[in-house]
């Protein structure tokens, strides 16, 4: 009887079960063209929303153009210009951009269709681009606390005029900044294999900007402004750069070379800052720290951006007459997309070639103060650190 029982349950609940499949695959079928047709009348209105003078539009087959990777979908309107159907990724992804570009590759208007984004920012923000071309994109400002959001904003109009500009059978270099550089310094020094590693100066080299080093140990490539010059493992130039140039830098690359440092033992010091976490100093007198600095993952939290708990941990390099040579985030949990930043060069890389009396002119972060803040104090620290580790003042317990 019990068995009966089961089966007849068993029974009862697999045909439960493919009635509610039936139900969803009807409801499916009925509701599908509905949202794809009101999808597609969102797309249709926005056209001329980004486009309000467009007497036509046709569709673009894409598939036979090397586009930028945002782009969805394109459309040429019978006056010569083109809307640019875009999917970039700003706070969170799925951002969906409409951008119209006039003939002469001006921003008719841009428009966010859908995002997943939190801070509503970009729902007007395209109102911004009228009328700018590439270069006056770049001139946009982004909107404190959503630094992430109109940036990806930002780039993908600009995907859109260099997308217009394609299709108009123009060309247009649409590699990234990254993808511009590990080329260059692929072309400087094939032997790297592509793998290089952005070298952290402890020594100050004149004439040079920037010194990558290849991961298998094959030699470095120096960048002076625009050039790129390959230097193999035994510091001799050997593409890039001749005469004075080249001489130069193999003697700089020399001096790289020969740079050794020494562990300090902090504890033969007196008063030295607690954001000090170690110290080294090389045989040309320069220093190497190493400090923490109280971010928001210390000093903030609440239920939207909890705190971490975490330090930013800094590495510093240092004159002994108070000029920083080169600065690097080694480790932070800050507030993703926000506080975040304190990781990228172009918030850390400012601090090169600062002293005590201008340190704080850097910019700060966009929408995150408290990182920005500690940041700036535990350099400070650092340069404090310097002059008590210069000044010799011991330790006598």
């Amino acid at each position: 009887m019990k068995k009966s029982l089961n089966l007849k349950s068993i029974v009862v609940l697999t045909s439960i079960c493919a009635v509610i499949s039936l139900l969803l695959a009807a409801t499916n079928a009925l509701t599908a063209p509905i949202i794809e047709k009101n999808q597609n009348a969102a797309a249709n209105e926005a056209l001329l929303v980004v486009m309000p003078d467009g007497t036509g539009f046709e569709k673009i087959d894409i598939s036979s153009y090397e586009l930028p990777a945002t782009v969805d979908e394109a459309y040429k309107e019978a006056g010569g210009g083109y809307v640019v159907k875009l999917t970039t990724a700003g706070y969170s992804s799925g951002f969906v951009i409409m951008c119209g570009v006039n003939a002469d590759g001006t921003v008719s208007g841009a428009v966010c269709l859908s995002s997943n984004e939190t801070l509503g920012y970009e729902k007007t923000f395209g109102d911004n681009f009228a009328g700018k071309n590439n270069e006056g994109v770049d001139a946009v400002d982004s909107i404190s606390g959503a630094t992430k959001t109109t940036a990806a904003y930002r780039n993908a109009v600009k995907d859109a005029i260099n997308t217009a500009t394609i299709l108009g059978g123009g060309s247009v270099d649409i590699r990234s900044e990254e993808e511009i550089l590990a080329d260059n310094l692929s072309a400087a020094l094939p032997a790297g294999e592509g793998k290089f590693t952005k070298l952290f100066l402890t020594e100050v080299i004149e004439g040079i900007d920037a010194v990558y080093t290849a991961e298998n140990g094959k030699g470095s490539v120096c960048v002076i402004g625009e050039q790129f010059i390959g230097v193999d493992e035994n510091g001799t130039v050997i593409s890039g750069a001749e005469g004075d140039t080249a001489a130069n830098v193999s003697a700089q690359m020399a001096l790289l070379r020969a740079s050794e440092a020494t562990v300090i033992d902090l504890s033969a010091f007196a008063d030295l800052p607690s954001a000090l976490v170690s110290a080294s100093k090389t045989a040309t007198g320069n220093y190497i720290l190493e400090m923490k600095g109280a971010g928001y993952g210390i000093n903030g939290g609440d239920d939207y951006h909890p705190a971490s708990g975490e330090y930013i941990y800094i590495r510093v390099s240092m004159t002994k007459e108070g000029k920083i040579i080169d600065c690097l985030t080694l480790s932070q949990a800050e507030t993703p997309n926000f506080g975040s930043a304190c990781a990228e060069e172009t918030f850390y890389g400012q601090f090169v070639g600062k002293t005590e009396s201008d340190y704080d002119s850097v910019d700060g972060i966009a929408g995150a103060t408290l990182t920005t803040n500690g940041y700036k104090k535990a350099i400070l620290r650092a340069f404090e650190s310097v002059k008590i580790l210069e000044g010799g003042a011991g330790n006598e317990e």
